[in-house]
C-alpha cells in the first residue's frame, strides 16, 4: 500500500469512527442501555464506573467513545475505539468503565453472536476447525481494522430505515462474522461458539454449572458426562474461564445471592440459603471477598447509588 492509499484509509477509518459515535450518540440520549435493533445494544454513561459484576455473553463489542477494562479471573482486558472485545462463552465477569465524562460519555456497542450464524458463515466460507485441540481463553481484544469499523458503521445506519433493517440487519451481521473469523480471533470462534476441541466440552460444563450452582460441586460427575479426566477437565476449565470449577461456581452463587438481596429485598441468610450455603458466616466472609464489604453494607450502598 503506498503513501496516499494510507492516507485514504486512516482517513476512512477516522470517519467513520466519527459517524459511529455521533449515531450512538442520537440514538441513546441519556445515560443506560438500549435494544433498538434485535441482538444490537448501545451503552452510554456521562462518568467513569466502579467494578461491575455480571455475566458475559457470546458478542462482539465495540467501544465509539471513551474506554473499558473487563476482568475475568486475574485476567484484564482493556479496549478502546481503536480495538474491539469478543467474548464467547456466558462467564461470571467484573466490567469497569475507565473513560467517560459528560462532554464526552462512554458509548459503545454490543452485537450478540448467534452460534448458528457463525457455523452458517463458517461453512459458507469453508473454514475448516483447526486441527490442533488447543485452549482457547473465553474473551480477548484485537484491533478493529477498517473494514470490520466500516460493517459495523452500516449496521448501525440501518436505524434510519427500521422496515429495511429486518432485510439488511442479518447480512452484516453475517459480514461481521466473516471478518471475524478472518482475523485474529478466528479460532476463538471456532473453538468455542462452534464445535470440536476441548472448549466446546468445557462450554457444556460451563452451562451445566450455571444451570445448577446452587448444587453442590461434582467434579468427577461433570467430567465423566463431558467425556474428560477430573485433572483434565480441572486444567481445560481454567486454560477457557481463567477460573477453577468452584471459582467459577462461586462467582455465580455470590451474583445470583446480590441480586437477590436487591431485586427481591432478602436479607443475607435467606439469599445465602438459596444460592447453596449452609453457612451464613461463610458467606459473609466470601461476599466480602468479592464485592468489598459485607452483604447488607454492600446491597444499602448500591440503593444508595442507584437513587
Amino acid at each position: 500500500m503506498n503513501d496516499q492509499q494510507a492516507k485514504r484509509e486512516v482517513e476512512r477509518a477516522q470517519a467513520n469512527r466519527d459517524e459511529l459515535k455521533e449515531r450512538i450518540v442520537q440514538a441513546i440520549r441519556h445515560d443506560g442501555t438500549i435494544e433498538p435493533l434485535s441482538g444490537l445494544h448501545f451503552n452510554r454513561s456521562s462518568s467513569p464506573s466502579e467494578c461491575v459484576h455480571g455475566v458475559s455473553v457470546p458478542a462482539f463489542c465495540v467501544i465509539a467513545q471513551g474506554s473499558k477494562e473487563v476482568l475475568l479471573g486475574n485476567d484484564r482486558y482493556q479496549y478502546d475505539p481503536m480495538h474491539y472485545l469478543l467474548a464467547t462463552v456466558e462467564l461470571p465477569i467484573v466490567s469497569q468503565i475507565l473513560q467517560a465524562s459528560k462532554e464526552q460519555p462512554y458509548l459503545s456497542l454490543r452485537l450478540d453472536l448467534n452460534p448458528t450464524l457463525v457455523g452458517s458463515v463458517m461453512v459458507e466460507a469453508g473454514h475448516t476447525l483447526p486441527r490442533s485441540h488447543a485452549d482457547v481463553r473465553a474473551i480477548d481484544v484485537s484491533p478493529l481494522d477498517a473494514n470490520l469499523l466500516d460493517a459495523v458503521v452500516r449496521l448501525v445506519r440501518l436505524l434510519d430505515s427500521p422496515s429495511e433493517a429486518r432485510f439488511f440487519l442479518p447480512a452484516i451481521a453475517r459480514e461481521i462474522v466473516y471478518r471475524l473469523l478472518m482475523g485474529e480471533q478466528s479460532g476463538r470462534l471456532c473453538q468455542i461458539a462452534v464445535l470440536g476441541g476441548y472448549s466446546h466440552r468445557i462450554a457444556q460444563a460451563v452451562e451445566q454449572l450455571r444451570k445448577n450452582f446452587d448444587q453442590p460441586l461434582r467434579i468427577e460427575n461433570i467430567a465423566r458426562e463431558i467425556g474428560m479426566s477430573v485433572s483434565g477437565f480441572h486444567h481445560h476449565f481454567k486454560s477457557v474461564t481463567a477460573m477453577s470449577p468452584l471459582q467459577f461456581q462461586k462467582q455465580l452463587r455470590l451474583q445470583e445471592a446480590r441480586r437477590l438481596m436487591l431485586g427481591e429485598a432478602l436479607d443475607a441468610a435467606s439469599a445465602a440459603y438459596r444460592v447453596g450455603y449452609d453457612d451464613a458466616s461463610h458467606f459473609n466472609r466470601e461476599y466480602k471477598r468479592l464485592f468489598g464489604a459485607p452483604p447488607m453494607r454492600d446491597v444499602e450502598r448500591l440503593r444508595e447509588v442507584a437513587k
